[in-house]
């Protein structure tokens, strides 16, 4: 929950810190990782910086066997790989260090007094470090439906006490939770305004507390309860 946390910038003095010093660098373009469009949204926003110009999906530089054998390492051996030399996780983080991954890739040579047919693509050498967690050491943390129903209770509570909630659903989705509120609301209730942010309201608070990633929050308005009568 923490690395989830601090990926997002969610601490505000760590958050000012980096924007403060993105602001005072001189770039042409930023690279933002993130496990969902919405996530690297999120980071963009938080740091003040203009929305992606451009989505590279995993899909687009993987193989379909390359993504399935990372998750296969991630889930059941709990290892990573990250693009970071191996020197540089030792010097940092030695206790989560696994193993060296070799990599070699193949460019073209620049154009000029070389016969670029006859020499054929350089190859280069980079070089990725294997790294398992210590949290991916440990059982898996999980959060159950009915946990999480609570906190979407709690948040609509907080937010106002005329909504009453009949029904709640919970999805696991790949990228985060999937959330579907059934929901009465008075008459005479800015749905425009009002249920937008609530929306709102109980993914920033649930993702805030927890640390999990909520993918989407679904309000239906199953009723308009009537008015009270007027008597006397």
């Amino acid at each position: 929950m923490a690395a989830v946390k601090t990926a997002l910038f969610d601490d505000k003095p760590h958050r000012d810190e980096v924007a403060r010093r993105l602001q005072n660098e001189k770039y042409n373009s930023i690279l933002i990782l993130g496990t969902s469009e919405k996530m690297v949204t999120k980071i963009a926003t938080r740091l003040q910086l203009p929305p992606p110009s451009k989505i590279i999906k995993i899909e687009d530089i993987a193989t379909r066997q390359e993504i399935e054998e990372a998750i296969h390492k991630r889930r059941v051996e709990g290892k990573h790989v990250i693009p970071v030399p191996s020197i540089e996780v030792k010097k940092s983080y030695p206790s989560i260090f696994f193993d060296a991954i070799q990599i070699f890739k193949r460019r073209k040579p620049r154009t000029g007094n070389y016969d670029v047919k006859t020499i054929g693509p350089i190859p280069t050498l980079h070089e990725k470090s294997l790294v398992r967690p210590e949290y991916s050491k440990r059982s898996k943390v999980i959060i159950s439906e009915a946990a999480l129903s609570q906190l979407v209770i709690h948040c609509v509570d907080e937010f106002t006490q005329n909504i009453t909630i009949k029904k709640i659903m919970v999805k696991d989705a790949d990228m985060g939770y999937r959330i579907v509120i059934t929901i009465d609301v008075p008459y005479g209730t800015q749905l425009s305004g009002n249920i937008h942010e609530l929306q709102q309201y109980i993914i920033n608070n649930i993702e805030r507390y927890t640390g999990i990633l909520i993918e989407e929050v679904n309000i239906i308005i199953d009723k308009i309860t009537e008015p009270p009568v007027k008597t006397g």
